[in-house]
């Protein structure tokens, strides 16, 4: 069936056939996108940070070890959204979604059983071609194509599901692997993705608004705002880019190049966070409880700058946003004290989550919903590169110098730097002024 064919009404998800006509159907689709990021992302994006410590403790690996199947773990994961892209802007993302979701489920089940290195390195490469496949590219493709207008609140409700699968899984998966090891840890959290991921996407998801015979947003041509400076154009959104007309911009070069960079330092801090507040807490439950924080300010954070970011310049939103981040990271190191770190840890928290939804603010903005799993691909592999860099960088650099003081202040370098090229992410293509 072609992805925007209307789907007869006994094809309909469950959901889809009892919501009334006369609610817009894409508040139903940012919900459940965001119950299934709950445990996809929660598990394959915050639990990491909760099996680094045991993956060492448990086979004697060193922290370089692991986290270069971490590394690799982000690499595969941005080829695969690489790859998927163009296919999900062709297909739809329910097949995809589907794949991923399984094999993200099973792969974690099986993390609890690994006895060699190489098994290592082997079930991490799987959970990421399903978490490649199931989420980022294929998620944020279905919001962009419900929602113009109201693009950064949907993407608030959908991705909080991200942030608190991190305020769940920190301190859930931490007690786990005190009452049994990642005998215990990995296959609870594998089941949970199989038991409500999966159903919630056959209950629930439709890939395109007209396939429901929708619009984006709900809205009928003379219901398009109007009140705005500047406006979002329909005719600029639908207009299809193809790969190499998106690399020969500025903007996208701009948004690729700062976002990499910050997810360098953002994810090597996440996925070593709970190491490192574990020797200055002297505990590894308040270091669990740090990262919990994180996420949770990441969900309090968005949904502010969800309900305002449609409105605003997102460059310089993003910008700002960039610069705490790296100020936090120069701090932490340097401050003493439960209160002062938890605090950093929190304002850490408020440019996650943030900071991915910008990511897609912008590319949506600038490329429009036909073409966002293309474009959005190739900049999500470069930032999954980053994030695979981020915790071998910071790894390393721990072993070498015996701290995280060096590792820490050169992540920072590099998002203060970013904060600056992602200014050049102009939307001129797609925006006109409204008279």
């Amino acid at each position: 069936m072609n992805s925007v064919e209307q789907l007869r009404t006994d094809k309909l998800p469950i959901l889809a056939r009892v919501v009334p006509r006369t609610f817009f159907y894409g508040w139903v689709i940012a919900i459940a996108i965001g119950v299934q990021m709950i445990f996809v992302q929660g598990i394959g994006y915050y639990a990491l940070s909760v099996f680094l410590g045991p993956l060492q403790d448990e086979h004697n690996w060193s922290n370089a070890f692991v986290s270069g199947a971490i590394g690799m773990y982000f690499v595969v994961t941005g080829i695969t959204a690489g790859i998927v892209g163009p296919f999900v802007d062709r297909q739809g993302s329910i097949k995809f979604m589907a794949i991923g979701f399984t094999l993200v489920g099973l792969s974690t089940i099986t993390i609890g059983f690994i006895k060699e290195p190489w098994q290592l390195y082997a079930v991490f490469l799987i959970l990421a071609v399903g978490l490649g496949m199931s989420a980022n590219v294929a998620t944020n493709a279905i919001i962009t194509r419900w929602f113009v207008y109201k693009r950064a609140r949907a993407i608030t409700i959908s991705s909080t599901g991200i942030s608190l699968g991190g305020v769940l899984f920190a301190p859930f998966g931490a007690w786990l692997v005190t009452q049994g090891g990642l005998q215990l840890a990995a296959p609870v959290m594998g089941v949970l993705v199989l038991l409500i991921a999966l159903p919630v996407l056959w209950f629930a998801i439709i890939f395109d608004p007209r396939q429901l015979g929708a619009t984006p947003d709900g809205l009928d041509a003379d219901q398009i705002p109007t009140s705005r400076n500047v406006q979002l154009d329909f005719e600029a959104q639908n207009r299809i880019w193809t790969r190499t007309e998106a690399l020969r911009t500025f903007s996208f070069w701009a948004i690729l190049i700062s976002f990499t960079l910050v997810l360098i330092s953002q994810t090597g801090f996440v996925i070593h966070e709970v190491v490192f507040l574990e020797d200055r807490f002297e505990s590894k439950t308040m270091a669990a409880v740090a990262l919990s924080l994180t996420a949770f300010a990441s969900i309090v954070a968005r949904l502010f700058v969800g309900m305002i970011a449609d409105s605003m310049d997102k460059r310089l939103l993003t910008s700002a946003l960039f610069i705490l981040q790296a100020s936090v990271l120069l701090l932490i190191t340097r401050v003493d004290g439960t209160v002062s770190i938890y605090l950093l840890t929190f304002l850490f928290g408020c440019t996650i989550g943030n900071i991915y939804m910008m990511q897609t603010l912008l590319v949506g903005e600038i490329f429009g919903m036909l073409s966002f799993g293309s474009v959005f691909g190739i900049i999500a592999m470069s930032g999954q590169i980053g994030s695979a860099m981020g915790p071998l960088i910071i790894g390393f650099l721990e072993e070498y110098t015996g701290g995280y003081d060096l590792p820490l202040t050169c992540v920072a370098i590099t998002t203060y730097l970013a904060a600056f090229v992602v200014l050049v992410a102009r939307p001129t293509v797609i925006i006109h002024q409204v008279s």
